[in-house]
């Protein structure tokens, strides 16, 4: 077998990840949002949510809002690989069933400013984790090569909304970003012989980026509601992550978070009653790294609901559905198909990408359930809380009829809490 089979985990988990579970995107950022399904797009459910999700929403809300909270994300991610050395008078070598990841437990932090100047204009900022995951493969099992990776990455976003009428509203924002990433693993020459191996990492990386979105709102009367908005790409270069052939030179890591674009609608039949639903469209196969590892696009469904049985708390429930970027595949030669992965110095074959996708970044979630709860404490102050349970969702890749084969485990669990003043 070709030198990078063993250490296939390392490449892609340095590619991003989520807290998230929409590829590495979060379903949605503010309590509301999270509990009603990761809507926001099509209706307003929130000032803070709005900077984010369609600023254009901001003109909504009137006075100076400010929230801040956090996500408390769960992750039970579990990987499985086999690799089969008989034609080679080798031994059969795999891990023992699937085997947890020790990353388990991730905290997201958030912050948004809304103030509405006057009856025509809207501005906010806000500072969000939307991405990053870590797996911890160390002291588990030779056969995960001793993989660990941390990554984050978050966007800091000023906006603005003009009214165009009663009816209509636009909206711009620029996004400030800022990505660090650490890989760590043990690649080896031959798999059989550990005098071979050496350590791929090249420690924490960061970098900034630049990015811009537009929006537009619709309110039809307060009764019915529809937005739609578009996010561009946010391109970033990792400095001197990983060295993949051993030649002593760390390589970069180019990764370009996708464009987004995004519509949805909404509508309030009684006064106590909002339902809406968003239709995400996620451009991973045309962004850096990603289209390199062979993500397909995302086409994200969110369905979400809130209803006040008193005029002070808000119950919320939503789903949320995105078929996972990463497929299911059978291979016949997993040395066959080099692909050239920009910045690095060793091809690799396409079950090694396959490996890369699986074990260091199994994004692969996708059906949620959100439930969640708000109350008005005061007149200037309320809080929400939402959980957020992903569904385990498995994925496995074989090759040369089953001797070598790759496969990954992910279910979530998240609780977020969120904090909001009116003046």
């Amino acid at each position: 077998m070709r030198k990078s089979i063993l250490a296939g985990a390392v490449i892609l988990s340095s590619m991003t990840a989520a807290f998230a579970t929409n590829g590495d995107n979060l379903i949605g950022l503010t309590p509301a949002s999270r509990a009603m399904g990761g809507i926001g797009v099509g209706m307003p459910v929130g000032a803070a949510d709005a900077i984010f999700r369609n600023p254009a929403w901001m003109a909504n809300y009137d006075g100076f809002n400010v929230s801040f909270g956090g996500i408390l994300f769960m992750p039970t991610v579990k990987a499985y690989s086999k690799m089969d050395f008989s034609f080679m008078g080798g031994p059969t070598l795999q891990t023992r069933g699937y085997v947890k990841s020790a990353a388990d437990t991730f905290l997201v932090p958030e912050i948004g400013i809304v103030h509405k100047l006057n009856n025509k204009v809207a501005v906010g900022i806000g500072a969000f984790g939307v991405s990053g995951m870590g797996v911890d493969y160390r002291n588990k099992d030779p056969m995960l090569s001793q993989m660990h990776t941390t990554f984050q990455f978050m966007r800091m976003i000023p906006a603005v909304a003009v009214k165009v009428n009663e009816m209509i509203t636009l909206s711009g924002a620029l996004h400030i970003a800022w990505g660090s990433l650490d890989i760590g693993a043990l690649m080896c020459a031959n798999p059989l012989n550990p005098d071979t191996c050496w350590n791929a990492g090249g420690g924490q990386a960061q970098d900034l980026g630049l990015g811009f979105q537009l929006g537009a709102s619709f309110n039809i009367g307060g009764m019915a509601y529809a937005g739609i908005t578009y996010q561009s790409p946010v391109s970033m270069t990792y400095k001197r992550v990983f060295d993949s052939n051993d030649d002593g030179v760390l390589e970069d890591m180019k990764l370009q978070q996708p464009q987004e674009l995004a519509f949805g609608f909404g509508i309030t039949p009684t006064d106590n009653l909002k339902v809406g639903v968003d239709l995400r469209w996620i451009d991973w196969s045309g962004a850096d790294g990603y289209g390199d590892f062979n993500w397909k696009n995302q086409w994200v469904f969110g369905l979400g609901a809130e209803f006040k049985p008193t005029p002070k708390l808000a119950l919320r429930a939503g789903w949320n559905y995105g078929k996972t970027p990463i497929k299911s595949k059978n291979i016949q030669d997993p040395t066959a198909g080099l692909n050239n992965i920009p910045n690095f110095a060793a091809p690799f074959p396409d079950y090694n990408v396959e490996w890369f996708n699986l074990v260091g970044f199994p994004a692969i979630s996708e059906h949620h359930l959100t439930l969640g709860i708000g109350y008005q404490v005061s007149q200037n102050f309320s809080v929400e809380f939402s959980y957020v349970r992903a569904f385990e969702k498995k994925v496995e890749t074989k090759a040369a009829g089953g001797a070598v084969m790759v496969g990954a485990k992910n279910a979530q669990n998240s609780l977020s809490v969120g904090l909001n003043w009116k003046f």
